[in-house]
C-alpha cells in the first residue's frame, strides 16, 4: 500500500514536471516569435519561473513589442 501511494506521488510529480516543460518551450518559441531571439540569460529566468506565472505571462506576451517589455515582467515577478 506505501509503495503504490509512493508510486503514485512519483507519477504525479513526473507529470506536472513533464505539463511544466512543455509550458516552458511553448512559452519560449512564442517569446521567439513576438520579441525575437531572447538570450540564455532570459531563457533561464523563464524557466524557474512557476506553472502559474508561466501561464500569466502566456497572456502578457501578447501585448510585448520589444525584449524591454520582457524584462520589466520579468522583473515584477521577482518584487
Amino acid at each position: 500500500m506505501r509503495l503504490q501511494l509512493l508510486y503514485q506521488q512519483d507519477r504525479e510529480q513526473a507529470v506536472q514536471e513533464g505539463n511544466k516543460q512543455g509550458e516552458q518551450r511553448l512559452i519560449i518559441r512564442q517569446l521567439n516569435r513576438r520579441i525575437g531571439e531572447i538570450d540564455s540569460s532570459t531563457i533561464e529566468r523563464v524557466q524557474e519561473l512557476s506553472i502559474e506565472q508561466l501561464e500569466t505571462l502566456g497572456e502578457a506576451l501578447l501585448d510585448f513589442s520589444a525584449s524591454s517589455d520582457l524584462e520589466v515582467w520579468l522583473n515584477q515577478q521577482t518584487e
